[in-house]
């Protein structure tokens, strides 16, 4: 990536058209972190499409007056500091226990925080959906919490950690076989077709029994997330 754009507006678009604007603070292995005036917000580069060196015009006013109450430093950003060994995995383990939203599913955040990270998903925990398994590939960014603030104006004492009783495997697939014939929500229920018994895993499909009795088979790698309610 080109270090010209560090400390410096600009636009990032990410998969599904999504546009994110800020000040490039840092640049890491595989992810990168923008300030847009008000969060400092983690993208991994996996799903970043374009980076474009302007910004609207509104946006860039808003950093700038957000800016002199207090001064734009990488050193800042809530998570790390480090940026040689600033990585997407490194965030999630830094982040365990912050409040933050997790964006992973089209037009839908997760607001919560990561309880456990396994090899090739994480554990997150949210006052709506309780525990969620959350294949590392499929986040599109992770933007922390302002210090003191919490999810949906919830106290601390409102926000105790329910940890799920289900044994973690280390991969996403194995954790999912975990839950064969129990009723699985995936990628938080927008889809009733996402919804059902989980059947059995083979080569890579996930069968599924909807609600009306309808046997549906799902690519492991088309789930963004998974929850049992």
């Amino acid at each position: 990536m080109n270090k010209s754009y560090l400390r410096n507006p600009i636009t990032v678009t990410l998969s599904g058209e999504i546009a994110i604007y800020g000040i490039l603070l840092e640049i890491g292995s595989d992810l990168l972190v923008l300030y847009n005036g008000k969060d400092y917000v983690y993208l991994p580069l996996l799903h970043i499409q374009r980076i474009a060196p302007t910004i609207p015009e509104d946006v860039v006013n808003l950093i700038k007056i957000t800016s002199e109450d207090h001064p734009i430093t990488s050193e800042d950003h809530p998570i790390a500091s480090d940026s040689s060994s600033l990585s997407f995995r490194k965030i999630l383990q830094n982040s365990k226990g912050l409040f933050t939203e997790i964006f992973a599913v089209s037009n839908q955040t997760m607001h919560g925080y990561v309880i456990h990270i396994m090899n090739n998903y994480f554990v997150f925990y949210s006052p709506v959906y309780k525990t969620i398994y959350i294949p590392f590939q499929h986040v599109k960014w992770i933007i922390p919490y302002p210090e003191q603030q919490t999810p949906y104006h919830l106290t601390k004492q409102e926000l105790p950690l329910q940890p799920s009783n289900v044994p973690l495997a280390r991969t996403f697939e194995e954790q999912l076989k975990k839950f064969i014939d129990k009723i699985v929500v995936f990628d938080l229920g927008h889809q009733h077709m996402k919804i059902g018994k989980l059947v059995s895993i083979q080569n890579n499909f996930v069968e599924l029994v909807v609600a009306r009795n309808e046997t549906i088979h799902v690519h492991l790698s088309h789930i963004k997330t998974v929850h049992c309610p």
